[in-house]
């Protein structure tokens, strides 16, 4: 619509409106942060910005789809934040935390890992735009770049949560870097959980569970943080189990 000037008429936006892409870029500043944290030895600060990330991650796209104010540019936004925040900040703290002594093969599976989730996430891009989204139904096509994340940052999690543990030999832990890059690109069923559903008989035991759950974290961050990952790998593992058997022909 043209305006007294001859221009486009511009809308003001109220600041609730824009909600959505401001909590991406607290995300942003936070896993930016976590890499500063990460070179100056702040190493359960770093991982803890990092699962902040993966939080405010989580609400964004929920918030802007409740507000009905899902942009292209908010796309962008988000996808170039997941890349910042799960690509690349999360092995750069590996990388300060185990790997340095490995030199260049360390660097190298740092580079893996990030160009990896890249792929990801180009892939989870296109197929969104084509309508064909990786992530509809009941299963990702390979682990999100979220989980990827956390799941990288195991040996380090385990090492908070046990402090008696002597460290991951560098050379594991860039086999375990590499591994976790590939399964996010890999063509492996992972449960998306957005379908998942309970009766409405059973929801004050999940709202029990998600109490203790939280309670949980807060208290015992990382212990907690450990099981939680176990269990993710179990499902992982579960998930692969029961698409094959769903696919397997019958008779």
């Amino acid at each position: 619509m043209a305006g007294p000037t001859g221009g486009i008429k511009q809308f003001d936006l109220h600041l609730f409106h824009v909600l959505p892409s401001l909590l991406t870029v607290a995300a942003v500043c936070a896993g930016l942060t976590s890499i500063k944290f990460g070179y100056e030895g702040k190493f359960e600060a770093a991982v803890g910005l990092v699962l902040a990330a993966s939080v405010l991650d989580g609400l964004d796209g929920r918030l802007a789809r409740l507000m009905k104010r899902e942009t292209a540019v908010g796309a962008e936004l988000d996808s170039l934040a997941d890349f910042v925040n799960f690509g690349v900040a999360p092995v750069l703290i590996l990388y300060s935390w185990g790997l340095q002594d490995l030199q260049s093969a360390g660097w190298i599976a740092v580079l893996i890992y990030a160009v990896c989730c890249a792929v990801r996430l180009a892939r989870f891009n296109v197929s969104s735009r084509l309508e064909n989204d990786d992530s509809s139904g009941d299963y990702f096509v390979g682990v999100p770049s979220p989980a990827g994340a956390i799941l990288v940052l195991f040996p380090m999690v385990v090492s908070f949560a046990v402090s008696d543990l002597p460290l991951a030999p560098p050379g594991l832990v860039a086999c375990h870097i590499c591994l976790i890059g590939l399964l996010m690109i890999c063509r492996v069923p992972t449960y998306s959980f957005k379908g998942a559903k309970i009766k409405r008989t059973n929801a004050k035991y999940a709202l029990l569970l998600a109490a203790i759950v939280v309670v949980s974290l807060l208290t015992y961050l990382w212990a907690t943080l450990t099981c939680l990952t176990i269990a993710y790998i179990g499902c992982l593992v579960w998930a692969y189990r029961s698409h094959r058997i769903a696919k397997k022909p019958k008779g």
